[in-house]
């Protein structure tokens, strides 16, 4: 009784947060009890972290219970390493494929980190995203991907991702808020500031939609309306006014939908009442400006938020934050407290780590409740911060393009001559190793070339294989390299030298194996 007394005061004399963390280290002291160190492997020697490139490294942790867990991490002072997202198909619009499948098509494109484009990605680590729709494969939250906002976060959505900025800074969004007078088209040439409505969703009526490449290779719309074909000096990102993402107007299309979309470029697509103004303000040659702000608050959605969203590189939707500040967090759901295969993103300070467990496998590995993840993060890895994406089936990890985990889906658990097989979701996370920029200098704008080929030649909305075709040339169609303004011509993605070209009715890309 009188040592109870005295915890009691003392605890009454605690803090709020050092109650935390002491209630974290007692849930951490009683769960370690159901964990060992990870086994040996096969030589006798506890698996070391693998460096894969400089700044990003790999282990598996085999522990007891069993459980297998897949960890990776990137060192956040590797300058040419950063974070990426990647998304099914390479169109929110609705896509599924394997997380090999999307590292695959990242693979050697072109990047913007470092806010220039011209590197290429060497996608060196990739996992499973976010819950979507399975009908549809639209992602049931935002994405950010190589700076671009191709899918906005919901209204007040709480815990809406983790986020990871041109500046290397990472954390967990809270609650956002889009206040239309923030997101805005301004026309340069007078100076008139116009809300837009939304980016990458189908257009409504008397509505003003951005749409960027990463929505589909078309903007998928009716004849009625306007398309304004806006080519861009970077993506379009998260930047608040008077801060703005500037282009100029490369084409009206006036009562024609379905406008495609380069990769460097967006379309304003206006309907009914936005189309009449749109129409009075927008001429080809002209510049326009447009800026996007999110304000970011605490969960509660009432108390700002200091986490900046500006030039976000790279976010997708996340789930239960298991791990705050060092505090292991209570969390009461079902499907927090069952086991199972789990993917996560945790962080400090020095790393940013992915983690897969494997599950639903009672001989190799059971799975963690989202405590036990919290547990593992914050004590063998030291991480500070960390958050679930989709787990169960969905739960993959993917290194230079080979399966690391063992996916089990509940149809593969009833019938175990199938397990292990890759789910299609509709995005991922990447780490991606930054190559540098080679240019061919073969051709200069102004030369005519002709298509050198036995057959059909894809003409590219942009320089990569992992670009939509825009159209087929025939053998010998005659063209003319055009100046490209963010200085892309010539450039080496996915193994081959690109180049834009007009061919009468149709500027595109073309490879450089083609051209003569």
């Amino acid at each position: 009784m009188i040592i109870g007394t005295h915890v009691s005061k003392y605890i009454i004399l605690m803090s709020r947060k050092e109650i935390n963390k002491l209630r974290s280290a007692l849930i951490a002291m009683v769960l370690l009890l159901s964990f060992s160190f990870p086994q040996s492997n096969s030589n006798g020697e506890d698996r070391a972290w693998q460096t894969i490139v400089n700044g990003i490294q790999y282990r598996l942790f085999i522990l007891s219970g069993p459980n297998n867990v897949y960890v990776a991490r990137l060192d956040r002072q590797s300058p040419q390493v950063t974070i990426d997202s990647s998304i099914a198909q390479g169109r929110v619009s609705g896509g599924l494929e394997t997380v090999r499948a999307m590292a695959e098509r990242n693979d050697e494109s072109i990047s913007y980190w470092g806010e220039q484009w011209g590197g290429r990605n060497q996608v060196v680590v990739a996992i499973n995203g976010f819950f979507y729709n399975p009908e549809t494969g639209v992602p049931t939250s935002g994405q950010i991907s190589s700076s671009w906002y191709a899918k906005r976060f919901d209204e007040r959505e709480n815990g809406s991702g983790f986020v990871w900025t041109l500046e290397r800074a990472a954390f967990i969004g809270g609650c956002v808020v889009h206040n239309r007078s923030r997101q805005v088209i301004t026309f340069l040439e007078n100076g008139e500031v116009q809300p837009f409505d939304n980016i990458n969703v189908p257009r409504g009526d008397d509505q003003i939609i951005l749409y960027t490449p990463q929505y589909d290779a078309t903007t998928q719309t009716a004849d009625e309306g306007i398309e304004i074909l806006v080519e861009l000096n970077r993506p379009l990102m998260i930047l608040p006014s008077p801060a703005m993402v500037t282009g100029v107007v490369r084409a009206v299309r006036d009562g024609l939908g379905s406008t495609p979309i380069p990769f460097d470029h967006i379309v304003m697509s206006a309907s009914g009442s936005a189309a009449e103004i749109v129409r009075k303000t927008v001429q080809i040659g002209e510049q326009v400006g447009i800026s996007q702000e999110i304000r970011h608050l605490d969960p509660s959605c009432k108390t700002p938020n200091p986490n900046e969203w500006s030039k976000a590189f790279a976010s997708i939707g996340a789930s239960y934050v298991f791990l705050k500040d060092g505090v292991i967090q209570r969390l009461g759901e079902t499907g927090q407290i069952l086991r199972s295969a789990r993917t996560a993103v945790a962080y400090n300070q020095d790393f940013i780590f992915f983690l897969v467990v494997d599950g639903r496998d009672r001989l190799n590995s059971l799975g963690m409740s989202m405590v036990e993840l919290a547990v593992f993060s914050n004590n063998y890895l030291g991480a500070s911060w960390g958050t679930a994406l989709d787990g169960g089936g969905s739960s993959t990890m993917v290194i230079q393009g080979q399966l690391k985990n063992n996916p089990t889906t509940e149809a593969q658990e009833a019938n175990s001559s199938s397990r292990h097989t890759e789910r299609a979701v509709a995005n991922g996370l990447m780490m991606v190793n930054i190559l540098p920029k080679k240019i061919s200098t073969r051709f200069k704008p102004g030369d005519e070339v002709t298509i050198a080929a036995d057959s059909e030649v894809n003409l590219r909305l942009g320089p990569g294989t992992n670009f939509p075709v825009l159209s087929t040339l025939l053998p010998g169609s005659g063209g003319v390299v055009i100046e490209h303004v963010n200085g892309l011509n010539g450039i080496l993605a996915k193994g081959l030298y690109w180049w834009k070209v007009s061919f009468g009715e149709y500027e595109g890309w073309v490879s450089e194996e083609y051209l003569r």
